[in-house]
């Protein structure tokens, strides 16, 4: 009986496979890594051989392990990471290595595009800022740098409707990921014919689109042995893998959102609308709901800052988990326990490599602002944790300005597991916050969720609130909420009266 979901979530330094029973229920897992390539000044590139052999390897890891035959697969679906471009021939074959999200190498195609459209009007069509973090700059410098790569392109896609393409011969891709090319017409739905038409892009190369729950075709014969599931099964297209995470988090109804908590951090929603920033300070993806949005605000260094505080301040911390056979984290925790709400008036600002939304600020540094002799190492370890999280807070401040209504926050990433960052969360943003069972997995479950759905297994989305329920609620407590009140207008004037000297600092070049 084919009862069983198959989620591939081709992420950055690797690809999970994760296998779904019927009742939603996470059965088995398997990883396989591959590596990233850095050929020049500001480029990130990746072999899609390498995602197809990760795709292969780990499907017959993960049905070995799980004693699953592949005639019991009723689905394959994908998640994968965003903001790519891969081109591809007819055949599905790359013509080159993919071009992935951190790759900053086309900012001359954003200068040259933002000459012949608005910056203006592309956040306004597309949720977005004109960026050459986004896909669509990725195609220009191809364009310019390969024209024989771009003229024999066929389609230029993302990671996992690359796979996709191979495994159907369909090449398609759909709202989640489409919403993160600068290409997209956000509320109309289709490919923006003004974008297009300055970009003088050639619209015939970029892939059909189709809903995330959507059958795109079926695993095809040639390649069935190869990626271990029987020909014919039903692949479902999936999503980009934020918006999975968001979907695996239960942020599938206006009123929800959810905070990923890993080395980066962004807050996203679920609304039934965009939401434009006046000042371009958030952007806004398409839903792997249909019909719903994702607006969302990501900052560089959350758990970043605090594996900084560790690898810095904190060796006692490390030495001493090391001969506990513990986690340092847990023993920083204890330690920032020690120091109240406010950190004894301490602040800390985790711009360690500069900052996304909302300050888009890449020259902001970080620092410990108002140190005294007083201040002990569990103010800094507390201070740091506050610091990262009223950044946050700032994000989601963006939101409720125009009109966003937040009834709770759901965490998921691994800084969620600290109850102690939980209750410093509920506390600076003021609503209670929701730790849940499922934190590191949430991603493939959105897959999953969007593949069960496709074929008929899943009813719906609403079905992610009890595949993740909820571990723990956090509530905000009174006492702690009015210091970080007091505190957090300190925060945001002491970052913008910094920001003339972060300048100096960068045109100093020291």
């Amino acid at each position: 009986m084919k009862q069983y979901v198959l989620a591939h979530d081709l992420g950055t330094t690797g690809n999970k496979a994760t296998l779904y029973g019927p009742e939603g229920d996470l059965l088995s897992s398997a990883f396989y890594g591959y590596d990233t390539e850095y050929g020049g000044p500001n480029w990130a590139e990746q072999d899609p051989e390498h995602w197809w052999r990760a795709v292969c390897d780990s499907t017959h890891a993960l049905l070995r392990r799980a004693r699953v035959r592949s005639s019991e697969i009723a689905v394959v679906t994908f998640s994968g990471q965003m903001m790519g471009c891969v081109p591809l021939d007819e055949h599905a074959r790359p013509l080159r290595n993919a071009i992935i999200w951190a790759d900053q190498r086309s900012l001359e195609q954003e200068r040259w595009l933002a000459e012949r459209i608005a910056p203006a009007d592309v956040y306004r069509i597309t949720g977005h800022r004109l960026s050459a973090s986004y896909s669509l700059c990725k195609i220009l410098w191809i364009r310019d740098h390969q024209p024989d790569v771009y003229a024999a392109t066929h389609k230029f896609v993302h990671a996992k409707d690359a796979i996709v393409a191979r495994l159907t011969g369909n090449f398609v891709t759909e709202p989640t990921d489409a919403s993160g090319m600068n290409l997209y017409d956000l509320e109309a739905g289709t490919w923006s014919a003004p974008i297009i038409a300055a970009a003088q892009l050639d619209v015939d190369k970029l892939p059909d689109l189709r809903r995330s729950i959507d059958v795109v075709g079926t695993v095809l014969p040639a390649v069935a042995d190869e990626v271990g599931v029987a020909a014919g099964t039903p692949v479902v297209i999936g999503g980009g893998d934020g918006m999975c995470a968001a979907a695996g988090a239960g942020v599938v109804r206006e009123g929800a959102a959810y905070n990923y908590v890993g080395a980066s951090s962004w807050i996203a929603l679920a609304t039934p609308k965009p939401i434009f920033d006046p000042e371009y300070r958030t952007f806004t993806w398409a839903h792997l709901v249909p019909g719903l949005f994702s607006p969302c605000g990501t900052m560089q260094m959350a758990g970043g800052s605090y594996q900084w505080a560790r690898d810095q301040l904190c060796l006692p911390e490390q030495q001493a988990a090391q001969a506990l056979s513990i986690s340092p984290y847990d023993l920083m925790n204890l330690s920032a326990e020690q120091s109240p709400a406010g950190a004894h008036g301490l602040l800390f600002f985790p711009y360690l490599i500069g900052e996304r939304s909302p300050r888009w600020n890449p020259r902001a540094r970080g620092g410990f602002v108002g140190l005294t002799v007083r201040h002990t190492r569990a103010d800094m370890v507390r201070a740091v944790l506050e610091g990262i999280t009223m950044n946050l807070r700032v994000i989601l401040d963006a939101f409720t300005a125009q009109g966003a209504q937040i009834d709770a926050m759901r965490v998921i990433g691994g800084g969620a597991r600290g109850r102690l960052w939980n209750r410093i969360m509920a506390d600076v943003y003021g609503i209670p916050v929701h730790r849940l069972a499922v934190l590191q997995e949430a991603t493939s479950m959105g897959a999953a969720l969007a593949g069960g759905i496709g074929v008929g297994l899943y009813p719906d989305f609403s079905m992610s609130e009890t595949m993740n329920e909820i571990a723990e609620t956090v509530q905000p407590d009174p006492a702690n909420q009015a210091v970080y009140a007091r505190t957090y207008p300190i925060f945001e004037a002491a970052y913008h009266a910094l920001v003339p000297i972060y300048d100096m600092l960068a045109d100093a070049d020291l």
